[in-house]
């Protein structure tokens, strides 16, 4: 029977090593569930592997070897699989951004990345380390505009954000910037691209007070729920977890102002600015 050959880092790393993972287990006559047992994990996160949603770390690409009688392979692809341009604590999350479905995010108190333009990510960037080079800016508002290229496609992914009226008021980069990011935003949701609601303030108290969350579908995966903080995160794929956090933004989008009223603030906002800026 021939052996599982080293990923070519060039094409794909990591859905190649999916799928040769799935092959391997079926070839083993395991299910999902029982490879999981074996290596600690829950089945659903074997599914994740094999469809390239999660990325396999070194720990666990030794159990997979193990448990499987690969000869090192999974330990030896893994890093090459693992490459990314993105932070380590958030390189997953991007990489799942690309393969779902849906989208469904809330974000209190900045405008999520999929909808930045590249001068407020510049703002950003500056204000979370006044000492970063030029140049490092610049190449990760070159990465962030590569992950909003994924709303290139017609329909897929849905994205459904959530904007709180606070990230819309917090004036980032200047009024200009602000004037430019909003009219990107209604110019998107105009489209159809995107389905945009506002939280106002009027909303009062709300379901995720405590932070942004974002939810992702997948067509041949189980979905999974991403909390950020300050220069850190987590994918999580419990489903129980997942359904209670689907739960929290259905909450959120009931306390939103509908899509059209939604779309009047935003535009609204950015005449103001734009009014501020050019008196």
């Amino acid at each position: 029977m021939a052996e599982p050959r080293d990923l070519d880092p060039s094409s794909s790393p990591r859905g190649m090593l999916g799928a040769e993972l799935r092959h391997t287990r079926e070839r083993k006559g395991l299910s999902q569930a029982e490879l999981g047992r074996r290596v600690f994990v829950s089945g659903s996160y074997i599914g994740q592997l094999e469809a390239g949603t999660r990325r396999m770390l070194p720990d666990l690409a030794h159990l997979l070897d193990e448990a499987l009688e690969t000869d090192g392979f999974f330990g030896r692809n893994c890093k090459a699989a693992a490459k990314s341009r993105y932070p380590e604590h958030f390189a997953e999350v991007a990489e799942a951004e690309a393969l779902a479905t849906a989208i469904r995010q809330y974000t209190p108190q900045l405008i999520p990345g999929l909808l930045q333009t590249p001068a407020y990510v510049r703002a950003l960037n500056r204000a979370y380390d006044p000492t970063i080079p030029e140049e490092t800016i610049e190449e990760w508002v070159e990465d962030r505009m590569a992950r909003a290229r994924l709303l290139d496609h017609p329909t897929r992914p849905v994205l459904w954000v959530v904007l709180d009226e606070a990230a819309l008021r917090r004036e980032t980069g200047g009024r200009a910037v602000m004037t430019e990011t909003l009219h990107h935003i209604a110019g998107l949701a105009r489209r159809g691209r995107v389905i945009v609601q506002v939280l106002p303030f009027s909303a009062g108290a709300h379901s995720a007070m405590q932070g942004a969350l974002k939810l992702m579908e997948f067509e041949d995966a189980p979905p999974l729920v991403y909390f950020e903080g300050v220069r850190t995160g987590r994918l999580e794929d419990d489903p129980a977890t997942v359904a209670r956090l689907r739960f929290v933004f259905d909450l959120l989008v009931a306390s939103a102002l509908p899509q059209e009223k939604s779309l009047a603030l935003i535009e609204e906002l950015a005449q103001d600015y734009a009014h501020e800026e050019h008196p």
